[in-house]
């Protein structure tokens, strides 16, 4: 039997392409706003976290997510913050009026990833807000150390 040559292939995929239609979907962009939190301006703070707080309420209350999960001061644990902010915008994005239809199925399927994270992201703030302290790298790193190392490719 002999393979078949480029432009057979090519005439399969299109025919198969063809069957389900145009997937391509529209050319404009999605109605999501992205918020990095890391480089969030001033003047746009206040909106910014005030959607998240709204569709945090919203969802922690339509999804039953206790407060072991997403403690009542969530807003203060930047690992929170930003898995449920990936959550607000993935929501956003799944549901907008451009979507092929798999974005609701997506976006669950995505917070079942999520869960276990957010639950360790809260943990120990159930009751009562409780500062861990961040990790520092003030002179965690020798700087002569890490000059002859990232001298060296390491590939071996």
């Amino acid at each position: 039997m002999n393979e078949p040559t480029d432009a057979e292939v090519d005439a399969i995929v299109a025919a198969d392409l063809a069957r389900y239609g145009n997937r391509a979907g529209p050319s404009t962009p999605l109605g999501v706003h992205v918020v990095n939190w890391r480089q969030l301006p001033d003047a746009d703070a206040s909106r910014d976290w005030t959607a998240l707080r709204e569709w945090v309420e919203w969802f922690t209350v339509r999804y039953r997510v206790p407060a072991s999960v997403v403690p009542n001061c969530w807003w203060k644990h930047g690992p929170l913050v930003e898995e449920l902010s990936a959550l607000h915008t993935a929501h956003l994005a799944a549901f907008d009026p451009s979507d092929n239809g798999l974005g609701p199925i997506s976006w669950h399927e995505r917070l079942a990833q999520a869960l276990p994270r957010l639950s360790r992201s809260g943990a120990g703030c159930a009751s009562e807000h409780s500062d861990t302290r961040p990790r520092s790298w003030t002179a965690a790193t020798d700087d002569a150390e890490w000059d002859a190392w990232t001298g060296q490719a390491h590939a071996q």
